[in-house]
C-alpha cells in the first residue's frame, strides 16, 4: 500500500522556483508566466522605459493595469521586480501610492535596487514607493491597513497561493468601498488532481493552483463582487512534453480579470433603465473607453446598461468620466444584452 505524498508547501515551492530554479523567463517550460498577450497602447512606452533587469526577472501572464490610476493607493500582490509597480507610478500622479508585495526575497532585491532612480524619473516623492516583503494571507501585517486601497492589482501570482478563499478575503477586507480588483492568472476547465496541484514544476509554473472557473465564481461572491468582467484571455501553451502529457484534457487559459467591491452589485444583469455617456476625460481614453470587451463607450453617444455596468461606473473612481441617468427607483426585470457574439468564451457573470 502506498502512502500519499504530503501536500506541496506552496510558499516554500514559490521561493525556491521564482528564487533559484529560474534565472529568466527563458527557464520556463510553459508560457504561463510570461506575457500571454501584448500590452495595451497605452502601457507600451511605459514598460521600455524600465531597466532590462526588471523586465527579464519578471515573470506575469497579462498586463494587469487598469486605466484611471491618478491619485491612486495601487497595491501590487506578488510584484516580482517591480515591472507593474512601476509601469503604474508614470500614471497614479504626485499624489498615488504603491505598494509591492512579495514572498521571494531576490526579487524584491531586484524592485529596490531601482526604486529611488525610478521614483525620481517619475516625479514621485521617495516614500510614494515600498516594497514589502511577506505573504499574501494578511496584508494587515505587512502594514496594508483595512479600507486603504484603491486598486489592487496581481500578474500571474495569485494561483501560487496555497488558500485562495484566504487571499480574496484580505483582497476584499484593504479595499475601499468602489475598490478595484484588477489582475491576470492562470485558469482551468476544471479542478486539478492532487498529482498536479503538489507537482512542485506544475505549481511553479502556475498551472498547479490555477483556478476552476466556477470555484472563482463562488469565492468572489461571497465578497461583495458577485460581479466580475472578463478583460482579455488565451489559451496557454504546456510546452514541456511530460507536462503536457501528464495534464491532458485539462484546458489552461490565462484571463484578465476586473471585479469591483460594491455590495450594490448582483449575481446576474437587471435592467433599471439607466444610461450612462463617456466625457472623454481619461488622458489614454481619448475617444473610447472599455468597461470590459462587451461595454465599450464613445465619447459622447449614451449607452444602455444594467445596474451592475451603473455601479461600476458611478460607484467607483470612474464616476467623475461618466455621465449617469437614472436611479434603481424602476426595475424593468433583466437586461437584454443585444449583442451574445461579444460575450467572452469562458463565463464572466454579466453580458
Amino acid at each position: 500500500m502506498t502512502t500519499a505524498a504530503p501536500p506541496l508547501d506552496y510558499h516554500d515551492n514559490s521561493q525556491n522556483y521564482y528564487g533559484e530554479v529560474l534565472s529568466g523567463t527563458a527557464d520556463l517550460k510553459t508560457s504561463a508566466c510570461c506575457m500571454a498577450d501584448a500590452p495595451p497602447m497605452w502601457l507600451r512606452d511605459s514598460i521600455t522605459r524600465l531597466p532590462e533587469e526588471i523586465l527579464t526577472k519578471f515573470y506575469g501572464c497579462g498586463s494587469p493595469l487598469p486605466l484611471a490610476l491618478d491619485g491612486c493607493t495601487v497595491v501590487d500582490l506578488g510584484c516580482g521586480t517591480g515591472r507593474d509597480i512601476y509601469t503604474a507610478a508614470q500614471f497614479v500622479g504626485p499624489k498615488g501610492k504603491l505598494i509591492g508585495v512579495d514572498l521571494t526575497v531576490s526579487q524584491l532585491e531586484v524592485a529596490n535596487r531601482y526604486r529611488g532612480e525610478l521614483s525620481q524619473s517619475f516625479g514621485l516623492p521617495d516614500e510614494a514607493i515600498r516594497f514589502v516583503q511577506g505573504p499574501l494571507e494578511d496584508l494587515g501585517a505587512l502594514g496594508i491597513e483595512e479600507g486603504s486601497v484603491d486598486v489592487v492589482i496581481s500578474n500571474c501570482v495569485l494561483n501560487l497561493c496555497p488558500d485562495k478563499r484566504i487571499v480574496l478575503d484580505q483582497i476584499a477586507s484593504v479595499l475601499k468601498p468602489g475598490g478595484e480588483l484588477y489582475f491576470s492568472d492562470v485558469f482551468a476547465s476544471r479542478r486539478l488532481p492532487d498529482s498536479l496541484k503538489n507537482d512542485p514544476t506544475f505549481h511553479g509554473e502556475c498551472l498547479g493552483g490555477a483556478w476552476y472557473w466556477e470555484d472563482f465564481r463562488r469565492l468572489l461572491a461571497g465578497l461583495q463582487m458577485p460581479d466580475y468582467r472578463v478583460m482579455n484571455q488565451d489559451p496557454l501553451d504546456v510546452e514541456d512534453e511530460s507536462m503536457r502529457i501528464r495534464s491532458e484534457g485539462i484546458l489552461f487559459e490565462s484571463a484578465t480579470i476586473r471585479a469591483f467591491k460594491l455590495p450594490s452589485l448582483e449575481d446576474r444583469c437587471e435592467d433599471y433603465g439607466q444610461v450612462v455617456t463617456y466625457k472623454g476625460t481619461v488622458p489614454q481614453c481619448p475617444r473610447v473607453f472599455e468597461l470590459d470587451p462587451s461595454h465599450r463607450f464613445e465619447v459622447g453617444k449614451p449607452e444602455r446598461v444594467c445596474g451592475n455596468s451603473a455601479a461600476m461606473i458611478e460607484e467607483t473612481r470612474l464616476a467623475k468620466h461618466f455621465e449617469v441617468h437614472g436611479n434603481r427607483d424602476q426595475h424593468f426585470g433583466l437586461f437584454d444584452c443585444e449583442d451574445e457574439s461579444a460575450k467572452p468564451i469562458l463565463p464572466s457573470s454579466c453580458c
